[in-house]
Formats: C-alpha cells, sequence, structure tokens
C-alpha cells in the first residue's frame, strides 16, 4: 500500500489553474451531437474520459479538431451512425449521455450499458422512466440499450418524476429534450453545479431550459441547435 509522509510547517506559495469540472465536460461533449454545427468547448480537463468521449464522437463521425490543451472544436453535422462501439463506451460510465442525445436527435440510438463501476450499484432505470415518458422505447439486452421513437419520430415533451434523485437522470432527460416536441417537465430533479453547466451550454447553442440548479426543470422543445458558440466554465468537481 502507497504511504506518503507530508511534513508541515512550511508556507504554500503560487498560483493553480483550475481546469473545468469533469462531471460536466462528460456531459456536455456529447451534447455537441445536437448541435447543427461547429461548437467550441474550453477549458476541458486532462483525464481519460473526456478522451474517451471525444474518441466515441469521432467514431460516430464527428470532426473533432483540437484548438489547445484545453480547447477543442466539435462538429456533429456529419454523424450518421448511432451505434455506439462497445470497447470504448465499456471503459466510461459517463457514456449513458449518449443514449439521450443521440435520441434526443436522430430518434434511435443504440449503446452499450455503461461501464466504470458496477452496473448494479448505479442502475439507469430513471433514466429509461424518462425516455419512455417522452415516447421512446426502451430495451435493454445483452449489454446493450436500445431506444428508439416509434416510426422513426420524435420525442414529444413529457412530465417525469425522478422516484430518486439522480445527476445522470436529470442531465440524460435533458438531452433527449431539447429538441422533443412540446414541453418536458422534470421533478424532483438534481440540483448540482454541473446540470447549470449543461443547460448553460445548450441554451448558448439555442435551448430553451429553465430551472437549472432547482428540483423543477422545464425544457421547451425547440427545432434545432446552432454551433458557433463558446463555453467556458472552470468550477472543479
Amino acid at each position: 500500500m502507497t504511504k506518503y509522509q507530508i511534513q508541515g510547517g512550511k508556507p504554500l506559495h503560487g498560483t493553480v489553474h483550475i481546469s473545468g469540472a469533469k462531471n460536466a465536460a462528460v456531459a456536455i461533449i456529447p451534447a455537441a451531437l445536437l448541435v447543427d454545427g461547429t461548437c467550441r468547448i474550453e477549458n476541458i480537463p486532462q483525464i481519460s474520459d473526456v478522451t474517451l468521449i471525444l474518441q466515441i464522437l469521432q467514431e460516430l463521425g464527428a470532426d473533432v479538431r483540437t484548438v489547445n490543451r484545453t480547447t477543442v472544436d466539435v462538429d456533429c453535422s456529419r454523424v450518421r451512425n448511432r451505434q455506439v462501439p462497445y470497447d470504448l463506451a465499456r471503459k466510461i460510465r459517463a457514456s449513458y449521455y449518449l443514449v439521450g442525445a443521440l435520441l434526443g436527435r436522430f430518434g434511435w440510438a443504440e449503446v452499450p450499458l455503461p461501464g466504470g463501476c458496477d452496473l448494479g450499484g448505479r442502475p439507469i432505470d430513471q433514466h429509461i422512466k424518462g425516455f419512455v415518458a417522452m415516447g421512446a422505447e426502451v430495451d435493454v439486452r445483452n449489454g446493450l440499450i436500445y431506444a428508439r421513437v416509434p416510426d422513426g419520430g420524435r420525442l414529444a415533451g413529457g412530465q417525469i418524476y425522478l422516484d430518486m434523485v439522480s445527476v445522470g437522470a436529470t442531465m440524460n432527460i435533458m438531452l433527449a429534450g431539447v429538441l422533443a416536441s412540446g414541453m418536458t417537465v422534470i421533478e424532483n430533479a438534481a440540483k448540482e453545479p454541473h446540470i447549470v453547466d449543461l443547460a448553460n451550454f445548450l441554451n448558448s447553442m439555442g435551448a430553451n431550459i429553465m430551472g437549472a440548479g432547482t428540483d423543477v426543470i422545464k425544457i421547451r422543445g425547440v427545432e434545432k441547435l446552432q454551433g458557433g458558440h463558446l463555453l467556458h466554465y472552470s468550477r472543479p468537481d
């Protein structure tokens, strides 16, 4: 077992640059799938989860360009593939955000069950409840989440009460709801700062999300999201 011994008594000096929050970044990057055009995401943390999410978007057909060490331009306008690569998705818990984003944009998604931790300890039943309330059919089998809107249509707004407060479900339903027809209401929503970060990103692209940071979030669906804006967030997890 590794042991650290710290000898105190000496004052600390200097500055430290705080990177963007990991929990915000792993939802904001999949949200780029909903945007018609290029969006720039700044101050992203240099961690494996971010690298994996960007690799997944590239596998789906996105154009990802590194501007500098902490900034990327993401253009998902040419994405047509809705089948997320199994080997990449199983390495990261946040891969489930791809279900909401792909379902919201295409009305269809095939995403491996998330990895990163024991699924039994963190179920996705509240995510599925939200998608079903918006008109999707969801089936989980053979390690995959199959979600689709019947007849290739568009998700519809719905009233969703989360049986337990879930950050992941709140953000996933937000992703699915921004391009849905009508109003989606999430009650008993999580209120963490990275939910506000995701809402700010989506709203800067043209979404209409109200109440992020409270326990009731309202999402009025829009026809499309436009790229060309910048996002800078600096809150650490």
